[in-house]
């Protein structure tokens, strides 16, 4: 983009001020200048202002009001603290089932094997296409999918949405086989493949699904490996924990990302270790924070951690959303809920960040 301007600011200086607003305040100041009009569409903005959303990681909460039967979403903030979110323009009753990169993929509630793939900060959505085989609405035991993942490469605009778990022939018994199911974006259009997986999740290993190297990442319930899904070759394999990592007695593990790379989260009585996967196809896995849970010590056991970054980690409990500042070691709480609540915070909690990523 040209750079150079005539005003008081060079116009490098304007974007680099533009990128770092909220997207409803970046839309609003469109009507200043032609300029302005065009930088949500011009490639260079649309990446840096992605870039920079990776410093201000959120995370999605979805608080259910037991006294009413009714649920909303709220937005917690580090810098602009909670806010209302809504799904409103999708027209539908949704449950959020995966986020990445600023993308969200909901399920309708009232039409089973119905999807979507939206921007709530752009507001704008894609209902995906229903395969011919109509085998979303035939996974077992539930009727529903046992993962689902969203990938989105910010870098070619593109997305796939992976459906995947045991299936069942209507009128038949499960036959043991795993199925999984590929949307691609670029085609509008399903692809499918069969393989054999006896792995269990519990419900946080469903929800914290991590998208890096065009690969998505699972941690199953007994925590002895990652499972991956190579998108490049529709492949599944394995990938192992931190050699020195202990799990059981009073450790609990979890997987999230960390700045685009796999991260392992172990929580015990008194200690949270951070590891990272340093060297993604060497398997070399380091340490690189170890945070005290004194101050803490009374939630422990009902803690969760959700989204993180490397100045920030984020956590839920029952009715409880929590941020560690890593540099200063101040831990700050985000969002109590007032009412009771039928569902614990972290149940439908996801990593969240806003972003000009199209999903059209």
């Amino acid at each position: 983009m040209d750079t150079q301007g005539d005003g008081i600011f060079a116009e490098e200086v304007v974007i680099q001020i533009l990128a770092r607003l909220p997207v409803k305040s970046l839309f609003r100041s469109k009507t200043v200048c032609k300029l302005w009009y065009m930088l949500s569409l011009d490639n260079y903005f649309i990446q840096l202002f992605n870039e920079l959303s990776r410093k201000n990681p959120m995370i999605l909460v979805e608080i259910s009001d037991s006294l009413h039967s009714t649920s909303s979403l709220i937005c917690v903030d580090n810098l602009r603290g909670v806010s209302e979110f809504s799904l409103d323009f999708l027209n539908d009753r949704v449950k959020v089932r995966a986020s990445c990169n600023g993308l969200l993929c909901c399920s309708s509630i009232p039409d089973k094997g119905v999807f979507y793939v939206c921007n709530p900060a752009t507001r704008k959505f894609r209902l995906l296409p229903k395969s011919r085989e109509r085998p979303v609405t035939r996974f077992y035991p539930d009727g529903e999918a046992t993962l689902v993942g969203l990938a989105c490469d910010s870098t070619f605009q593109k997305f796939n949405v992976v459906l995947a778990g045991c299936h069942r022939t209507f009128g038949h018994r499960p036959d043991g086989s795993f199925i999984c199911l590929v949307f691609d974006s670029e085609l509008n259009k399903w692809r499918k493949f069969i393989s054999f997986q006896d792995d269990h999740f519990t419900h946080m290993n469903k929800n914290q699904v991590i998208f890096v190297n065009n690969a998505l990442h699972w941690l199953t319930v007994s925590s002895t490996y990652i499972l991956v899904l190579d998108l490049s070759c529709d492949v599944w394999r394995k990938k192992p924990l931190p050699y020195d990592l202990i799990y059981g007695m009073g450790n609990r593990i979890y997987l999230l990302d960390f700045d685009g790379c796999l991260s392992i989260i172990q929580i015990s009585e008194a200690w949270m270790n951070i590891w990272v996967l340093k060297d993604y196809w060497m398997d070399e896995w380091c340490i690189v924070d170890k945070v005290s849970l004194r101050c803490i010590r009374g939630m422990v056991p009902g803690i969760f951690p959700i989204s993180q970054t490397s100045e920030y980690v984020f956590l839920a409990t029952h009715k409880q959303v929590l941020v560690y500042h890593r540099k200063s070691q101040v831990w700050k709480e985000m969002y109590t809920v007032k009412h009771s609540s039928t569902l614990p915070l972290w149940f439908s909690a996801h990593a969240y960040r806003s972003t000009l990523l199209s999903c059209i």
